[in-house]
Order: structure tokens, then sequence, then C-alpha cells
């Protein structure tokens, strides 16, 4: 039986993105109360980065932590080695507190490049990067990898995402193609694939020996639909509701978990439903989100 967790994100809690926030506290409160199992790490300093202090804080709450995002900047060499330390640093304290199963997240900076940002959900081949791009990306991504896995044992999965330099299927799969599949893996996400112009069942099937982890999130069409015809930024799209509670999208969620089972998925199943600070209802929607899975059975 696959876990089922969630992630601060889906409290607004969302990396690049300004606002008030939620206490950590409160977060893990009704995380635990609507039926979750573990939890990401959130922005560093968003929960306690004293090993002592957040085991405490997940084990009265019987949570565990699964991972974290970290911010990369893999396209930019002078900033190679600033990524990596930030990776290692996350990589000390998930192996501390999440034991040898805890995953770094390599986020790729979402909404930092204006041209990515403004053209989430409709990348066409030629806002890509560019050779050298590529292999600067790649090369960024293995030595992270190693570093971290070389220092504290964990391993890294990257998160194709919108509003990043990897959004699209096509360049999910030029990334993975060019990158060391012994330290770099992929985190699975259904919304960010299907906001990017992908299948997320197909996907499963392309990508199955490189997923390593999974994040559930939906995808509205119309809204989608919108965010073309009126040219949405990222952001935006988020804020009118890209990514709904989930069932309430387009998302084959139970075609989803068949796939997973055929190609012998066993991780975590992460909810994540992106919210702006702010918006919406989380504890409500965390609830329903929750309800949901078992309804189809997880």
């Amino acid at each position: 039986m696959l876990k089922v967790a969630n992630a601060p994100c889906s409290w607004g809690i969302i990396e690049n993105i300004e606002g008030e926030r939620f206490d950590y506290a409160r977060v893990l409160d009704e995380m635990a109360a609507s039926g979750y199992g573990g939890t990401e790490l959130g922005d560093w300093g968003f929960m306690p980065t004293e090993p002592g202090h957040l085991r405490a804080e997940l084990d009265k709450r019987g949570l565990k932590m699964l991972g974290s995002w970290v911010n990369v900047n893999f396209q930019d060499q002078a900033r190679h080695q600033e990524s990596a330390n930030e990776c290692v640093r996350t990589a000390k304290l998930l192996a501390a507190v999440g034991g040898p199963d805890a995953l770094v997240v390599l986020g790729p900076d979402p909404y930092t490049d204006p041209m990515r940002s403004l053209n989430s959900g409709r990348i066409s081949p030629e806002m890509s990067l560019d050779e050298d791009g590529w292999r600067l990306f790649a090369q960024g991504a293995d030595e992270a990898a190693r570093r971290v896995m070389d220092e504290t044992g964990l391993r890294s999965v990257l998160h194709h995402h919108t509003g990043t330099w990897i959004e699209t299927p096509a360049e999910t799969e030029r990334l993975m193609d060019m990158t060391d599949e012994s330290v770099v893996g992929l985190v699975f996400d259904t919304g960010h694939w299907a906001f990017g112009g992908g299948d997320p069942v197909s996907g499963i099937r392309q990508f199955a020996d490189r997923i390593w982890y999974v994040h559930f999130k939906d995808r509205d069409p119309t809204v989608h639909e919108q965010s073309r015809i009126h040219e949405w930024d990222g952001p935006t799209s988020v804020g009118k509701g890209i990514f709904p509670e989930l069932g309430q999208g387009d998302v084959d969620f139970p075609s989803v978990l068949i796939e997973l089972e055929k190609i012998g998925y066993e991780g975590w199943i992460v909810v994540e439903q992106d919210v702006l600070p702010g918006m919406g209802s989380p504890r409500d929607s965390a609830q329903r989100n929750r309800d949901y899975l078992r309804s189809i059975g997880l």
C-alpha cells in the first residue's frame, strides 16, 4: 500500500512567492489532522533547521520527513557551487531527520526568468535552453547530486516545473538523457506535467526507470485555456486555480495509480495543491484531497 503525504506548498508556502504565511506548527497540525503520514520541509527556515527540534515536532504528530525542494540555478555556471552547497546543507538535515530514504528535490528556481514565467503552460521549443545551457544544466545537476550522495548518502530528484527551464515533456526527456541515472532521478508531478503539455499516464510509462518520487496535483483545463488566451504568467495561473483540489481537474488519477503499480513504484504519494499565500482554505482542501484519495483506494 502506497503511503500518502502532503507538503507546505498546499498551505501557500510556495517557492519564490511572497506573502503572509501560516506558522509551521499550524501547517503540521492540520496536515496530521487531515490524515497524512508525511511532509516535505518547505522553504529553508520555514520549519526548524536544528535536527533534534524538527524531529520532535514531527514525532509528536506522527509525521515522517520525506524530502525538500532546493532552488537550483544549473543553467548558470557561476552558481553551480552555490546550488550544490544548498543541496548538501538541506540533505544533511534531511538525513538526520528523515533517514536514508529522504530525497533532495532539485527545483529549477521557478518564476525567476521573466520569459519562462510569462509563458508558463505554453512553452515552445525555441524558448528552451541553447546547447551551452543544456550542457551546463546537466553538468550542474550531476555535480550537485553526486555531492549529496557522497556527503550524505541521499538521492536527488529533478522536478519538472511550471515557469522553469525544465517544464515540458521534451525538456524533461532531454535532461534525463543527459544526466547520470545513478544519482539523478525524477520527481513526477502530475499537475505540472499536464500544465507543461504532457499526459501523466504516458509520462509515467516513459520515465518508469527514473521516477523515484511522485507528486499528485490536478490541472484545470479551463483555467489552462484561459491562461493561453490571456497570456498569464505562472503565478497568475496559480492564483486563478490552475491546480484545483484532486478530482476537480482532468488528471486521471485512477489510471495514474494503475500505471504506478505497473512500473513497481513503492514510494510515497505527496499531495501538492499549489496555492498562493492566503488563497483558499488549505485545511479544508487537504481533508477533501485526502478523502478523494481514499475513494480511489489510497
